[in-house]
């Protein structure tokens, strides 16, 4: 390269090549006048190793410049070779990451189809659950249509009690709607012993008053809903009191059924007055779970009360088995008696065969001289005579 007012030009630059080939053609053109005007040669010679140096240097230039051309040709060729290379390098990185993303799509999508179709499982789930809340809340509003009246409400409490009723007792043990001698219809009458006799349980439900209890907001509002729910629970325990505690057919006491046991939970905690008025009336009040202990208790009696009932049966029922086991003794001795004879037998046979073996021996042997004399033995002698 070189530089020129400021500006830098390569050797093989056409402005360079200009100018060198310009220097040239005015070198030579200076020769001729030289040699026109017949100067001598000492006169020339400077002249002449000037224009001898200013011909090396163009030579050199030209040199200069064909290595420049080649140098640039070789850079051309390495940055060609650069960039083919470069480009194999970027199309290979290009396929592997084209490669990886399909990879990656292919496995995006795969895992997105799984989790739709986890997706769809929970929603149908959700449906499901959604159907059966609905079919519940249909439910809810039946079961709030059937306690609004109190016909319906007092079925629903004789249904639930007749339940537990049939699970703890035995079926012949209570009568569900059963008169007693006054007119008056029990929802269920347990049948146990004397004492304490047969025992009424009623259902009862306060609904309306613990309904308002539930509702007040106001001071006001929940003394008039506790004045309700003392007025109706009282009622319920004196007709109970009076309808179905008959001396000498029922029992001294009897149970009112609650069918809930948040009215239960409600009485036991902020009416105790009301509890402990059914206890002086012997009037007990009792709920579900409350009801089938009662209930499990009263089988315990009933159970008791029947094996005292049964009580001679198991006696003759003993006696017989007594005497059928003193039968059995009897007859194992006889056995054990048969058995000893067969034994004595089965050795006495036992010792006759051994000697008639010696016996089968010594003939075999031509032991003539040494056979005994012996008589034959009868079958009383078998098992009592000597082997020799």
């Amino acid at each position: 390269m070189i530089e020129i007012a400021g500006q830098i030009y390569h050797w093989n630059d056409p402005l360079i090549l200009l100018i060198g080939g310009g220097l040239a053609v005015v070198l030579a053109f200076f020769l001729l006048i030289l040699r026109a005007l017949g100067q001598s040669a000492k006169a020339t010679e400077p002249l002449m190793r000037e224009m001898g140096w200013l011909g090396q240097r163009v030579q050199h230039l030209s040199e200069g410049q064909e290595r420049l051309a080649g140098g640039l040709h070789h850079v051309s060729e390495t940055q060609t070779h650069s960039q083919t290379a470069m480009l194999q390098m970027m199309e290979k990185r290009l396929m592997e990451v084209q490669r990886g993303m399909t990879e990656s799509l292919h496995g995006t999508s795969t895992r997105t189809a799984r989790s739709l179709g986890e997706l769809q499982q929970r929603l149908e789930t959700i449906d499901k659950a959604q159907a059966n809340i609905e079919k519940l809340s249909g439910n809810v509003l039946g079961l709030q249509d059937i306690l609004s009246n109190k016909q319906t409400r007092g079925a629903f409490g004789e249904i639930q009690l007749n339940d537990i009723v049939r699970k703890a007792l035995p079926a012949d043990a209570y009568s569900m709607q059963a008169t007693l001698s006054n007119g008056k219809r029990a929802d269920c009458l347990i049948h146990l012993p004397n004492p304490p006799g047969p025992i009424v349980i009623d259902s009862k439900f306060p609904l309306e008053a613990y309904e308002a209890l539930r509702r007040a907001q106001t001071p006001a509002e929940q003394l008039d809903a506790a004045r309700q729910m003392r007025v109706s629970v009282k009622a319920h325990i004196k007709a109970i009191s009076e309808k179905y505690i008959l001396d000498g057919e029922t029992a001294d006491g009897a149970l009112m059924f609650l069918p809930s046991e948040a009215v239960y939970a409600e009485l036991h905690a902020n009416f105790p007055e009301l509890v402990r008025d059914g206890f002086d009336a012997k009037v007990w009040i009792v709920s579900p779970t409350t009801c089938m202990a009662t209930l499990n208790t009263m089988r315990a009696v009933l159970k008791d009360a029947r094996m005292r009932e049964q009580a001679g049966a198991i006696r003759a029922t003993l006696r017989l088995l007594h005497r059928d086991v003193e039968l059995v003794v009897n007859r194992v001795d006889k056995l054990n008696t048969h058995f000893n004879q067969a034994r004595a037998d089965l050795d006495g046979i036992s010792t006759a065969a051994e000697r008639a073996g010696k016996r089968a021996a010594k003939l075999d042997n031509f032991d003539f001289e040494e056979l005994s004399p012996d008589p034959i033995p009868g079958p009383d002698l078998i098992g009592t005579q000597k082997t020799e």
